[in-house]
C-alpha cells in the first residue's frame, strides 16, 4: 500500500505542478482573473495533499487498514475537491455548465477534512 500511496502522490503532485503552468501561462489569456484565482486554489490544495500522501505513504507505525482508510479519503477528496474547481474555474469555455455539479466542491473539501482528522486521530492513539 506504501507503494500506491507514494506513487499517487507523485503524480498528483507532478499533475499540479502542470495544472500551475497552465494556469499561470496559458489559462490567464482565456478567462478572467477571478477565474485563474479559482484554479490556482485547486493546485494549491492539490498539491498540499500530494505531499500529504508522500509523507502518509513514508510513516511507519500506522496500520496498513488506517493508512489505506486515509489514502482513499484524501485521493477522494482531491478528486471532488481540486477538479471541481479547475472545471468550475473554466467553466466558460465549454458547453457544459459545471455549476451544476458545484455542490462536490465541498463534500470534497470534507473529505479532506476526515482525512486529515483520521491521521491525526491514528497519530495520537498509536503514539501515545
Amino acid at each position: 500500500m506504501n507503494k500506491t500511496i507514494l506513487i499517487t502522490g507523485i503524480l498528483l503532485g507532478a499533475l499540479s505542478v502542470i495544472f500551475g503552468a497552465f494556469g499561470a501561462h496559458g489559462l490567464e489569456k482565456l478567462v478572467d482573473a477571478d477565474a485563474v484565482s479559482t484554479f490556482e486554489t485547486g493546485v494549491r490544495y492539490q498539491m498540499y495533499h500530494a505531499l500529504f500522501l508522500m509523507i502518509l505513504g513514508g510513516l511507519n507505525g500506522l496500520s496498513e487498514r488506517s493508512k489505506k482508510s486515509i489514502y482513499y479519503l484524501v485521493l477522494s477528496g482531491v478528486v471532488l475537491f481540486s477538479f471541481s474547481i479547475y472545471a468550475l474555474a473554466t467553466n466558460t469555455l465549454t458547453s457544459f455548465d459545471f455549476k451544476v455539479i458545484g455542490f462536490i466542491t465541498p463534500i470534497g473539501g470534507l473529505l479532506l477534512i476526515l482525512g486529515w482528522t483520521l491521521l491525526g486521530y491514528r497519530c495520537i492513539k498509536h503514539f501515545n
